[in-house]
């Protein structure tokens, strides 16, 4: 009689704990679908907020990418290679020119006004200098930086002066600054192209370096 019992208290208990269980998973599905029904409205207007702003965000990219064109135009000094580099319109420069200088060509770019150059904190869209230094001179200060690992660098050259071979360094090219960099030999001095801040790596890349020439 007590094995009978035992063998109808097994399955009694795994009714109950079924049913329990389909209860809760009820609850559960109405709870949801009742929070949905009240909700609904709401809902509806956070998930059109949501895609609402992400249309924003991509028409603002677009129009901005598109404010860009035409691009502007400087001209260096025909004593340094004669440079000419394309920026975006909405960048504005500033170039300084001193031949008695060890950067004798210094510029700094950047969208809207210029930062204050005397700032170091400042970092900057495009800087472009000349420099009496020789490449492999100018080379030896990113070597530390290049044996720790913090600077990788690989050859590189101009898609329009492209028989001029330098160097693309990419990694901490100052001090608390991570950015892109160009080295490359004009005439008997060396230029240095490089971007400050990687949020401005792809106008680097694809309109300075692109459309960026000079006379070797």
């Amino acid at each position: 009689m007590r094995g009978h019992l035992n063998a109808l208290l097994i399955p009694l208990i795994l009714i109950t704990l079924l049913l329990f269980g389909a209860l809760g998973f009820g609850y559960w599905a109405y709870a949801g679908r009742q929070d949905y029904k009240d909700n609904v409205d709401e809902k509806i207007a956070a998930a059109n907020q949501v895609e609402d702003q992400r249309i924003t965000n991509t028409l603002n990219k677009q129009f901005a990418e598109k404010e860009k064109n035409p691009l502007t135009t400087y001209n260096g000094p025909e004593a340094f290679g004669s440079m000419a580099i394309k920026y975006p319109k909405t960048w504005s420069s500033y170039v300084a020119v001193n031949n008695q200088s060890s950067s004798a060509v210094d510029g700094y770019f950047y969208p809207g006004a210029v930062p204050d150059i005397t700032n170091t904190s400042n970092s900057y869209a495009l800087r472009v200098q000349v420099v009496s230094q020789s490449p492999s001179d100018l080379m030896q200060r990113y070597q530390g930086n290049v044996q720790a690992g913090t600077i990788k660098v690989r050859p590189y050259s101009l898609p329009m002066v492209p028989k001029v071979i330098g160097n693309y360094l990419t990694g901490q090219i100052q001090d608390q600054k991570q950015g892109q960099m160009v080295v490359l030999p004009v005439r008997n001095q060396t230029l240095l192209i490089w971007t400050e801040s990687s949020a401005y790596q792809n106008d680097f890349n694809n309109i300075i370096l692109k459309n960026f020439s000079f006379l070797p």
